[in-house]
């Protein structure tokens, strides 16, 4: 039997912000973000917009009546969390009308936890290869104002359906995976904004995809040139290609050429430069990218690596579906019709936030797809669906 990703769905925010804005306001020089990073705008998350709310769009791309049925398992990984106890997919799980039959959890590691989703689906579909499982991804990184992580924010939801007979990808069991204690990127309960050691993380992102591509190796017999893509975690797309490179080296291959580097890495990385890192969601959005921008994709070999701060690591890979074409529609089109803000505007979103202590609010409207955070209540986020009308208000 063979497991794997039957449909990928997916949210950014409707609004963004240009990197060449923000460094025009922060006194940078422009290419330090569009070359220096490799990133060109970022999702900015509008007041009434939450994972919950990302999820449940990046959801209903993809589930019909028929498919809900049987998912007998709804996974949400993040690290946005909004509750010490409640977990957040039990919000979705009823925005969605998923059967009562259902397990809902909620997992964390960082960056990595939608990968940590992902393999604990795949053993679940081992065992009950008849019923769906649904793994949902939302993040929304928030550095604050005039830090050196600003520019690499960012927002957006993955829902990845998982199924016995997949139409996307197949899955392949052998994966090498590492963990160490460490802190590279942490956010402590007290603190609204995460603290980061950006070198220490880039030299750990390095380090565990060495360590993990060595075992997954052994394991599965595969080597570099076996693979024809590779999807990366992308935090930004600059150390994507560092990263790759150092890979190849280890692998004893030829300095790669930047044609050679550009086929193997770029596609999967053309969503991220839109919506900046998304931590859970960021390596499953560089999948979608690289299945909806390149063509004859039928039986390629991809390479997946999942790197979560803290830190966790895993290399796997998968195989893309013949006929992978007609489980799939384009999100270039969404990603292009965005409203682009202002600086003012900008600032005015990242700045909201719901009361500290809990008293009742009411949360304007805008425009967040057809899912929106309504207002607090006694305590109790209430969240509602958007009618169709209303569903562009800004």
């Amino acid at each position: 039997m063979k497991f794997g990703i039957d449909a990928v769905g997916f949210y950014s925010p409707n609004y963004y912000l240009d990197l060449r804005v923000l460094a025009e306001a922060r006194g940078v020089d422009p290419e330090k973000y569009y070359t220096g990073l490799g990133q060109h705008k970022m999702a900015v998350s509008a007041p009434g917009e939450d994972v919950v709310t990302m999820a449940a769009n990046a959801a209903t791309e993809i589930l019909t009546p028929e498919n809900s049925a049987d998912i007998d398992t709804l996974i949400f990984a993040t690290e946005s969390g909004l509750d010490f106890s409640k977990a957040a997919g039990t919000y979705l799980h009823g925005l969605l009308e998923l059967p009562s039959r259902c397990r809902v959890m909620e997992v964390k590691q960082a960056c990595y936890a939608g990968t940590a989703g992902l393999q604990l689906g795949l053993d679940h579909l081992h065992r009950h290869p008849e019923k769906k499982v649904l793994v949902i991804a939302s993040d929304i990184a928030h550095y604050g104002f005039n830090t050196t992580g600003e520019s690499s924010q960012g927002a957006g939801a993955v829902a990845l359906l998982l199924t016995q007979g997949p139409r996307l990808v197949i899955l392949d069991s052998p994966s090498g995976f590492y963990t160490e204690d460490t802190y590279d990127f942490w956010r402590p309960n007290y603190c609204s904004v995460p603290f980061v050691d950006g070198r220490y993380s880039c030299d750990l992102y390095m380090r565990v995809l060495e360590k993990t591509w060595g075992q997954y190796t052994e394991l599965s017999g595969f080597g570099f040139r076996d693979h024809d893509y590779f999807c990366y975690h992308v935090s930004v797309p600059k150390l994507v290609f560092k990263a790759h490179k150092r890979l190849a080296r280890i692998c004893g291959e030829k300095e790669l050429s930047f044609d050679e580097l550009n086929a193997q890495i770029n596609p999967a990385m053309c969503y991220g430069r839109e919506v900046g890192n998304c931590y859970t969601a960021a390596l499953y959005i560089g999948l979608l990218s690289l299945l909806e921008t390149t063509d004859a994709l039928d039986n390629k070999r991809l390479g997946f690596y999942s790197y979560g701060s803290g830190c966790v690591g895993e290399f796997f890979s998968g195989s893309v579906v013949q006929g992978y074409q007609q489980g799939l529609q384009s999100h270039a089109d969404y990603l292009a019709a965005r409203q682009e803000l202002s600086m003012q505007e900008y600032e005015q979103f990242a700045s909201f936030t719901l009361p500290k202590d809990g008293s009742n609010f009411l949360v304007p409207p805008y425009n967040t797809g057809s899912f929106r955070l309504t207002a607090v209540d006694d305590h109790k986020r209430i969240y509602t669906k958007v009618d169709a009308k209303d569903a562009n208000r800004t």
